[in-house]
């Protein structure tokens, strides 16, 4: 029986695939809030699709370097939570 050290690094699954698909679709998320912003007020529609650009390259850069991760935890938060505050502001 192998140890979970001995055992070769695989993707089992295509784990990878699926996170960078859900990068993705987190994006678009944001782009269609933003889309919805727009037609409400202008500035902050844009700054959320600029956002939701950043969502996308900040998402590619942690699936190629997985150290990242808290970084993009950290930034996905604060995007949430200024969207959040953009959508209920009247």
């Amino acid at each position: 029986m192998t140890t979970p050290s001995e055992q070769p690094d695989i993707d089992p699954g295509l784990a990878r695939e699926r996170t960078s698909l859900a990068w993705t679709r987190t994006a678009i998320s944001f782009a269609a809030v933003g889309g919805v912003v727009l037609k409400k007020d202008v500035v902050p529609g844009l700054i959320l699709l600029c956002i939701a650009l950043v969502i996308w390259q900040v998402g590619r850069r942690a699936y190629r370097r997985p150290a990242r991760l808290k970084i993009v935890t950290v930034t996905i938060v604060a995007v949430s939570v200024v969207a959040l505050v953009v959508a209920y502001t009247p």
